[in-house]
């Protein structure tokens, strides 16, 4: 058993989506949407946590973080979950984020996901992409998706990703997963080679590059449906991020290709809800003819008009997701004013509830003082100190695994630091 798998066990215990590592630091995890550090874990140093984080590193992604400072891969510990692993270097020393990945894929209605989602899953080829910041659930809403495809349809499903993450069993379809640097050389090069495979669907983890678009376009076009990730905040953004990729002089070809080929666009964010846990507000476009026209003729500032119009569709703003969270009571108004990418139009629909954000935001500021100075440090009282009657007992700190291999056999001795 590993050093780390007992962080791995805390953080699935405390339900976080993150365990974060660094080195001279805490371990922490974020819970809720909130980075937290784990109570009673030690700082590690420097050498401690390389070999806290090599313990269970592949020889292959050693090399590649030695060689260029970062590195990715997949962690699965039995009977707790999946994690995608990401190490880095910073001025600390090694680091390492673990995203948690869920051993069940959760369906579409576990996920709350509105019905036009699932409508993208019924098309035969096109492209449809699910865009969103790191960590606001990309991952989890396209392995329903894929998921759902595969309970229904008797199809060849391929999925291309960095590392694997959600593992999909065969259930109707044939499903074949690729990992990147493991299976094959680059997104661009997997997609390139699944043409000649026979795919009905191929699943593209993250359209990083330029080729991988392309290519991504290409097999949209030749019959195949297509799922793909980018980082984008709003569908008509998502739009104008992939045309611009490409050179100027062949813009206007990939419009019209992009018109022809493009199917939808689900761009989503993660809320805090009131209580704990975290909901999802998604954007959700579905070209139509005039989306289509749009998109052909350069006017995609037009496609959030054309949006509100469109709800018959299945369509829906991310201010109209954002709204709907606020009336059913979930998440609090300044959280989704946060989330907001058109702060505007949501004070203004917020207002039209009741709710005074600007004075929310005012009173928010006058606690943070408050909390601020009432945090300050004070004196001990003469003759006081640490030991002092009274005074709450510390913490027991969680105990290491046994059978570690790193660190003299036992890891670094978990215990408070100054202890």
């Amino acid at each position: 058993m590993a050093w780390i798998d007992n962080l791995f066990k805390i953080m699935t215990e405390q339900k976080g989506s993150d365990l974060h590592l660094t080195s001279e630091h805490v371990p922490m995890v974020r819970v809720s949407g909130d980075i937290v550090p784990i109570a009673g874990a030690p700082k590690l140093s420097r050498e401690q946590l390389q070999q806290v984080l090599f313990e269970i590193c592949p020889e292959r992604n050693r090399k590649q973080w030695e060689e260029t400072g970062d590195t990715d891969f997949a962690y699965a510990l039995e009977g707790i979950g999946r994690f995608r692993a990401n190490y880095f270097r910073d001025r600390y020393g090694i680091g390492a984020v673990f995203r948690r990945i869920p051993d069940k894929i959760l369906s579409a209605e576990q996920l709350g996901l509105p019905p036009g989602v699932m409508r993208l899953c019924d098309f035969k080829k096109g492209l449809v992409l699910v865009t969103g910041p790191t960590g606001s659930g990309k991952s989890t809403t396209l392995a329903a998706m894929i998921d759902h495809i595969n309970a229904t349809r008797k199809e060849h499903i391929i999925t291309i990703e960095d590392p694997i993450e959600f593992v999909h069993p065969m259930k109707q379809c044939l499903v074949n997963q690729r990992e990147v640097h493991n299976h094959t050389k680059s997104f661009a090069a997997a997609l390139r080679a699944a043409l000649r495979e026979d795919p009905d669907i191929v699943l593209v983890g993250e359209m990083r590059d330029l080729e991988t678009t392309r290519i991504a376009i290409e097999t949209a076009e030749t019959g195949h449906l297509v799922f793909g990730t980018l980082h984008t905040s709003t569908a008509a953004s998502t739009v104008d991020r992939i045309i611009n990729q490409f050179p100027a002089e062949e813009q206007e070809q990939i419009r019209l290709m992009l018109a022809g080929s493009l199917r939808g666009v689900v761009s989503q964010t993660l809320l805090k809800k009131k209580g704990g846990g975290r909901c999802a507000a998604l954007e959700i476009l579905f070209v139509t003819s005039g989306i289509a026209s749009l998109i052909r003729e350069g006017k995609t500032f037009q496609i959030p008009s054309a949006m509100q119009t469109g709800a018959k569709y299945g369509m829906q703003l991310l201010n109209d997701a954002l709204e709907a969270r606020v009336k059913s009571g979930e998440v609090e108004p300044l959280e989704v004013w946060e989330k907001a990418i058109d702060k505007d139009d949501i004070a203004k629909r917020l207002k039209a509830l009741g709710i005074d954000v600007e004075a929310m935001l005012e009173q928010r500021s006058r606690e943070e003082k408050a909390a601020k100075a009432a945090t300050q440090p004070e004196l001990p009282p003469a003759g006081g100190g640490a030991g002092s009657a009274g005074a709450a007992p510390k913490p027991e700190a969680p105990k290491p695994p046994p059978g570690s291999t790193v660190l003299g056999g036992q890891g670094p001795v978990w215990k408070r630091p100054g202890t």
